[in-house]
């Protein structure tokens, strides 16, 4: 009788930690990427009552419940946040504490810290890999992510041009003859805009046109020569003379007025092998312009792209990767020990964690603007709030049942 005040004190105590991990799993309903607890009850040893070996068992009660987290996909909950990410799958975020100590965490609220670098909402800095020199190295170590705040991307001269057009096969050579222009901005190597001029006429040769292409005359101290030549088409209105094969027009500027580099621009009439102008009976019209340079551009915005990519927006509308997230994946995510802030540690029972790009060797994939949302389900919380109670209660009527019990006992003495 008296080794029931064990065992219910032992289930008292049991069904009271399993209502504070309902409490703890209910307290962060809301917390992105908040993985629920489960509780796993175990009974004690039991004692051989009488002769007989194992007639009679009576147990110690129930031991200490074991808590587990269940690393079930959470729903991804789109935030249109710029450095906001999900992960779809398998893996953690890699984090490192302000001690140096290594963290995994699937929650995916990051922002960047007045040094540039990236962290979680609680300061942890994001691991991964940051552009260096213009190269993004993911085969070596990962370390902290840096973005560039406050960067000046430098301009890119233009070496390449192209026009997508049509000349009307119903123009005639006059006179006067038919012309047609059409312009694209290109930048030298200071990043200061010019204008080249495409000019195309009409000669009296069936399906032949004469072009001509230069930058206006006060952009270079020295004259600058106008890139000539003859474009010849076949009876359907593609483009015969020059072939894709053949050298394509190059326009140079010597001598830029602004101190800039000498200007060597191609002018690629063909994408691959077919023909950017044609010549069909419409009107005369420009459908595409297209070159490589940029003037130089203040940094506007970053924001972390699905797959883990840091990109950096620039004033001019350019997109530049200046990172990547790294993950890691742990075949027995179980035995990860919980401290705070939705970071896990590993255990001395957890298998090494293996760090790589999001989406290979098992890895989850990275949504970006998105988070992902507790697994807690309130509707099971709350039924297992109810079956603990009852639980309690059922273990504090053992309790009192036990103590009349004794109480009857020691007035059969009197």
């Amino acid at each position: 009788m008296f080794t029931s005040f064990s065992t219910a004190l032992s289930g008292l105590n049991a069904n009271s930690t399993a209502i504070d991990v309902v409490g703890n799993n209910l307290a962060n309903l809301n917390t992105p990427g908040f993985k629920a607890s489960v509780v796993s009850f175990h009974d004690l040893v039991t004692q051989s009552i009488g002769a007989g070996l194992g007639a009679t068992q009576v147990g110690f009660g129930v031991g200490t419940p074991i808590t587990m987290a269940q690393f079930t996909q959470g729903a991804l909950q789109s935030t249109g946040g710029p450095l906001d990410a999900a992960i779809q799958g398998d893996g953690f975020f890699v984090v490192q504490t302000a001690a140096g100590d290594t963290e995994y965490t699937r929650g995916g609220s990051f922002q960047v810290n007045n040094a540039g670098a990236l962290t979680t909402a609680t300061g942890e800095e994001l691991q991964g890999w940051t552009m260096v020199g213009g190269t993004l190295d993911t085969n070596a170590p990962v370390g902290n992510i840096t973005v560039p705040v406050g960067s000046l991307a430098p301009p890119i001269a233009t070496t390449t041009t192209s026009v997508d057009l049509n000349l009307n096969a119903a123009a005639t050579a006059g006179p006067p003859p038919d012309t047609f222009s059409t312009s694209v901005q290109v930048y030298d190597s200071l990043g200061t805009p010019h204008i080249v001029t495409f000019t195309f006429t009409k000669t009296s040769t069936a399906n032949q046109w004469t072009y001509s292409a230069s930058l206006p005359a006060a952009d270079t101290t020295s004259p600058s020569t106008p890139v000539t030549g003859t474009l010849t088409f076949d009876a359907n209105g593609n483009l015969t003379s020059p072939a894709s094969t053949d050298p394509q027009p190059v326009i140079t500027a010597p001598g830029m007025a602004d101190g800039a580099a000498d200007m060597s621009l191609t002018w690629n009439l063909f994408n691959g092998t077919t023909s950017r102008i044609t010549q069909f009976s419409q009107t005369s019209a420009t459908s595409a312009v297209a070159q490589n340079g940029s003037a130089a551009a203040n940094l506007v915005s970053v924001g972390l792209a699905n797959g883990g990519e840091i990109l950096a927006q620039y004033s001019n509308g350019q997109q530049t990767v200046v990172g990547q997230l790294a993950m890691a994946t742990v075949r027995n995510p179980e035995s990860l020990i919980a401290v705070g802030n939705s970071n896990f540690q590993t255990s001395a029972l957890t298998a090494l964690p293996a760090i790589g790009l999001p989406g290979s060797g098992g890895r989850g994939t990275v949504l970006g603007g998105s988070i992902e949302s507790s697994t807690v389900d309130i509707a099971t919380e709350f039924t297992n709030l109810i079956i603990y109670q009852r639980g309690y209660e059922a273990n504090a009527k053992v309790i009192t049942t036990a103590d009349q019990l004794s109480q009857d006992t020691i007035n059969l003495k009197q």
